[in-house]
């Protein structure tokens, strides 16, 4: 038993070398085209051929144009000058000559106080001067007769020195009532309150007979034409704001309500020193206000302009792709592929930006730049058609 299962395992192993060898032999006479076939079927069941198809893109063509270095803050309308006015002395008001909300002139009368007391401390000032006048004119009648005496030695020189001290007594006596006098005078034109500027008036918070003192705040008076805006600015733009400074006048915009007219004005002061705490800078600018378009206390958008890019190459924002390899654009060559150019960002302004990098005439990819390699085929999207005589354009702010 035991040699007849060796039998069959002897002869199930020639059956499985013989097949072996057939199999073997069959690939030896298998012909090229057999070998090519088998070789082919992988491709023919991705299709004809493994290449990419060209990436659809939209580009733009590059805008040349001056760019404005923007400098924006949110400001306040503040006054050149702004006063309170008071009354110098104590007393009740006789009479009122402006009006709430009236444009006054400097110098112009506005409120007339009782004066009847310094008109006469004024007179009596007048009177005392002319009783010491007299005086001393007598006294110096006196001092000339004197002098003749002595000269003809009628009487002694202790007497003609009296007269002459009676004399310079009765001049300072004089000079006293006249600084006398000037001083009511002085007094009295307390009585009279007049504008010590341009501007306009705001509430008025007395009225005839009204009793004022010292304290009393009348009205007040606020310069409107110039007129400033105050505003804050990060210190990372001191420099820019310093180097503007000095190349000549800087322009400063201001923007009320929305709508409203932008006013041009000129920056005319800098502090001296930055806020350690805000880590911001205060800054004013001066502005005509003929028109009164600006109000003290009024919220208004500032905007300096700091440099002009001259002659800037301006692209939309979207196309710059920034990565850990650079900042670049995608521009189409001649041979229809994409290449990647190196840019640097000097300024942006809405959805656009002046970059350096570029001459001007390339065809920078906009969309369908996020696949895209150095070297690849692209083809161009149909142009869309807000674009006028075939030329691409750069949106602006």
């Amino acid at each position: 038993m035991k040699q007849k299962s060796i039998v069959i395992i002897a002869g199930l192993a020639v059956l499985i070398g013989a097949g072996a060898w057939y199999l073997g032999r069959g690939a030896q006479h298998a012909g090229p085209g057999e070998h090519q076939g088998a070789a082919a079927a992988p491709g023919d069941k991705n299709g004809k051929g493994g290449a990419q198809p060209p990436a659809i893109v939209n580009v733009v063509a590059p805008q040349r144009q001056d760019v404005p270095v923007l400098l924006q803050a949110n400001a306040s309308v503040t006054p050149v000058s702004t006063v309170d006015l008071h009354p110098q002395t104590t007393s009740t008001i006789r009479t009122v000559h402006i009006k709430e909300g009236q444009f006054v002139k400097a110098g112009e009368l506005m409120f007339s106080l009782d004066d009847r007391s310094e008109r006469a401390n004024i007179d009596k000032a007048r009177a005392q001067i002319a009783r010491d006048a007299a005086t001393f004119a007598d006294l110096e009648r006196q001092y000339k007769r004197s002098e003749e005496l002595f000269a003809q030695k009628f009487i002694a020189r202790s007497a003609v020195d009296t007269l002459k001290s009676q004399v310079d007594s009765a001049r300072a006596l004089v000079g006293a009532g006249q600084a006398a006098l000037k001083a009511e005078q002085v007094n009295a034109s307390y009585s009279a309150i007049r504008a010590p500027m341009a501007g306009r008036v705001g509430a008025i918070n007395v009225f005839p007979g009204s009793l004022v003192q010292l304290a009393t705040s009348l009205a007040t008076i606020t310069q409107l034409d110039p007129i400033n805006i105050a505003f804050s600015l990060p210190e990372a733009a001191l420099g820019d704001l310093l180097a503007a400074q000095k190349n000549g006048p800087v322009t400063v915009e201001a923007l009320g309500t929305a709508g409203g007219k932008a006013a041009s004005g000129k920056l005319s002061f800098i502090d001296n020193s930055v806020d350690p705490l805000a880590g911001s800078i205060k800054v004013k600018a001066l502005f005509d206000n003929k028109a009164t378009s600006l109000w003290p206390g009024q919220y208004v958008s500032a905007r300096v302009t700091v440099q002009t890019i001259r002659n800037a190459v301006v692209i939309p924002q979207a196309a710059i792709i920034s990565n850990s390899h650079g900042t670049f654009v995608y521009v189409v060559d001649a041979g229809q592929a994409a290449q990647q150019v190196p840019v640097t960002r000097l300024h942006t302004f809405g959805v656009n930006a002046a970059v350096s990098g570029l001459n001007g005439d390339e065809k920078v990819i906009t969309e369908g730049k996020q696949n895209l390699r150095p070297g690849a085929r692209v083809k161009l999207a149909d142009a869309p058609a807000a674009k006028r005589d075939g030329k691409a354009t750069v949106a602006t702010q």
